[in-house]
């Protein structure tokens, strides 16, 4: 019925929130658990997808789709912050004609040849801005979801090349920086012998190393490692000549003492740019850091704020992504894993080997579909490629060196942890899944895994070693948690003579002890007294914690399928308790801004289940809080329902605050005039929405004009309005 409702196919919607989901989980994994588990390449692959699904079906298009967002939300373990200026993602370009294309459509708008460009290096690391006030440090704080982020001052202090106290002449008294925080490759290396040495897991890449450094809660661990950080842009610049371009822009960051990149060119045009990025395409492991592309700006900041932005991403602005890395392996053999949905994934096992800086040996092969896609047989030699630096990937065999003894991959029948005859969701589905969801082991291990991590109970201590260790003990023991209802009872007791098989985080599959080569089994809960150990208290001191977080957090917990963060923020913030959102009908969640009839459908399906009901009743019992306290007095919403767009550069207000000054009275605001549009707000350089609003005859305010609407609400700004005539 959506479909028919919404004139978008089956299909579609289908692969959307198949996609939403994934670069959601994508994004929590890269930017606030800072453990990728995909690669650059795949994620660019899954939002290009979605974004092609957008553009074909435009009602897929709402404020809460992945496309519409930047970053991710915050982490739970610092202070937040709003940023003073909102932190842009960047759109991608993967081939030249990706960067003439997007130089046409900044030439189209900009009326002319918007040039010269300034390019450089796209380093591959985890994005910060640092506040400085009177030439004083006084804040710094990570991306974030590009409006707010955490805050993390005192680790910013301890790296290396970062001023305390700006120096030189003519210092703003507000200025705002924003760079990317790394660890040189040499150094990387150096810290991961280090950790191997001391008996810790080492980083996967740089990248991770920095942003996993950079986010520790004891900042003298931080100044232990080797982070550094480069300057690449402003979002506040108060108090002082203001510079004209990008370029300037360095050049007078450079002077203050901050630390800015040398390899850094303004070039005039198209052909030079392709030059710089050919350049750095043969030299890319020239530079003391991991770097992932070049990225290209307009250099004139007047010319940048004529372009202005999308909802994610500056046009002024572009990052050239390049290939990934490939090397040569032997497939040893292919096993499936069972995941928190059912899902059964085969996964490749392989000799192991050094690619991008890190040591692979397995590789998901999504469903055997994908397999015999790709051609591959166990024993064959593979191409793997590892993508962005971050998840392998198999591309496909080398045939050449086949000698007969390869043998194809069989997808089982039956779950290989609880033994259920796996099964198609539905017709058509790619997938096979286990649909023993309230019995099988491993689903149980995952959703338990899932519940505990940081964007949802956030329970410190309930890691993957420790969730395998609750659900599937060794016989003739019995599972402590048989589903999650049983988790908020556990109890010193229980926990002690848990002893389990240790399993791949990601394959689910049973990790061999190196010396022995036998499935490696752990004690986790107990010392060798008997006693319970730090891990056993710090999990039930966690879990009494737990009970206290927001519904949102509960509710992306219970593994409903599609309800993450994003959505179970907008469910808590209507709903204000879970006994409503557990007795809503299909229609009053789908009212709820961000749901939609699909995903009401989930919800509602969800509950039905008697054993869900089961999971509120045991947490409710344990002492969980399902409620909210009332929702806070929004203020008055003098411009509910009415769409503005706002242009060129006001005196008073930046582009987010003015944006943010119509949202918090209730009114949206849109990209693009269009009929349906009430006002549009021009300052400065207004350039094509202005015309837009004239040949449309929608009402255009000055600065002046939009004081009032603020300040008295449409009826009077409509009073002082400019209304041109179509």
């Amino acid at each position: 019925m959506s479909a028919e409702v919404q004139g978008v196919p089956v299909d579609a919607l289908k692969r959307h929130a198949e996609l939403s989901e994934l670069v959601e989980d994508a994004r929590r994994r890269y930017y606030v658990d800072d453990q990728p588990t995909v690669s650059d390449g795949q994620f660019d692959a899954w939002f290009n997808e979605l974004l092609a699904l957008e553009e074909a079906n435009p009602s897929l298009q709402t404020p809460g789709s992945p496309t519409q967002k930047v970053g991710a939300a915050v982490s739970g373990d610092f202070a937040k912050k709003d940023h003073l200026a909102r932190m842009e993602s960047l759109d991608n370009a993967f081939d030249t004609a990706g960067i003439a294309a997007w130089q046409a459509r900044a030439e189209r708008l900009a009326e002319g040849d918007p040039g010269p460009y300034l390019c450089e290096l796209k380093i591959d690391g985890l994005a910060i801005a640092l506040v400085y006030q009177d030439g004083r440090l006084v804040r710094g704080v990570t991306r974030g979801d590009g409006r707010r982020g955490d805050v993390v001052t005192a680790n910013v202090r301890t790296i290396q090349g970062v001023p305390h106290r700006l120096t030189g002449d003519d210092i703003p008294s507000l200025v705002e920086v924003r760079g990317e925080v790394y660890i040189p490759v040499e150094e990387f290396a150096k810290l991961n012998e280090q950790l191997v040495a001391e008996g810790k897991a080492p980083f996967a890449n740089p990248r991770n190393s920095a942003a996993g450094s950079l986010r520790q809660k004891d900042s003298r661990v931080s100044a232990q490692r080797p982070l550094r950080m480069m300057v690449h842009g402003i979002g506040v610049w108060e108090g002082a000549a203001e510079p004209s371009a990008q370029s300037d822009v360095y050049a007078r960051l450079g002077s203050f003492g901050l630390p800015v990149s040398d390899l850094v060119k303004v070039v005039p045009n198209l052909a030079e740019i392709d030059a710089f990025i050919e350049h750095y395409r043969v030299h890319r492991h020239d530079p003391a850091y991991e770097i992932d592309g070049v990225v290209v700006k307009v250099d004139n900041f007047r010319t940048q704020r004529e372009l202005g932005s999308t909802s994610r991403a500056p046009r002024w602005a572009i990052a050239f992504k390049y290939p990934p890395e490939e090397v040569n392996t032997k497939l040893l053999d292919i096993q499936v894993g069972v995941g928190r949905t059912g899902r059964v994934t085969p996964f490749a096992v392989m000799e192991p080997v050094s690619v991008a800086g890190s040591t692979v040996e397995r590789a998901t092969l999504h469903n055997a579909d994908t397999v015999v896609r790709k051609g591959v047989l166990i024993g064959d030699t593979v191409v793997l490629r590892k993508a962005g630096d971050v998840i392998p990937e198999i591309v496909g065999p080398v045939v050449a060196l086949r000698d007969g003894t390869e043998r194809a991959f069989v997808m089982p029948t039956h779950c290989p942890e609880c033994g259920t005859q796996l099964a198609h969701e539905q017709e058509g589905d790619a997938d096979l899944r286990c649909p023993n969801a309230r019995g099988c082991p491993a689903q149980i291990r995952e959703r338990l895994f899932f519940a505990a991590g940081r964007k949802a109970l956030d329970i410190d201590g309930l890691g993957y070693v420790a969730a395998t260790a609750l659900t599937q003990p060794l016989a003739p023991q019995r599972p402590v948690v048989r589903t999650e209802a049983d988790l908020f009872d556990l109890t010193l007791d229980q926990l002690i003579p848990i002893r389990s098989v240790v399993r791949d985080q990601e394959t689910g599959a049973p990790k061999p002890d190196p010396r022995t080569g036998e499935q490696k089994v752990v004690t986790f809960f107990a010392n060798l007294s008997g006693e319970p150990s730090q891990n056993a208290r710090k999990l039930i001191e966690e879990l009494e914690r737990a009970k206290r977080v927001p519904l949102w957090r509960v509710l992306v917990a219970l593994s409903i399928r599609h309800v993450g963060p994003p959505t179970a923020v907008a469910l808590a913030d209507a709903m204000r308790s879970i006994d409503a959102v557990m007795n809503a009908t299909e229609e009053e969640l789908a009212a709820v801004e961000g749901i939609g009839s699909r995903v009401a459908a989930t919800i509602v399906e969800w509950f039905a289940v008697d054993w869900h009901r089961d999971i509120i009743t045991r947490w409710r019992a344990a002492g969980v809080v399902m409620e909210d306290e009332p929702a806070p007095d929004k203020g008055p919403q003098t411009l509910e329902g009415l769409t503005f767009v706002v242009t060129g550069t006001l005196d008073a207000f930046t582009r987010d605050s003015a944006a943010e000054a119509i949202t918090s009275r209730g009114g949206k605001v849109a990209g693009s005039v269009s009929k349906k549009t009430a006002f549009v707000v021009v300052g400065d350089n207004a350039g094509a929405k202005y015309d837009k609003a004239v040949s449309l005859g929608v009402p255009v305010l000055d600065e002046t004009g939009f004081g009032v609407l603020l300040a008295d609400g449409p009826e009077a700004a409509a009073a002082v309005a400019v209304q041109p005539e179509s």
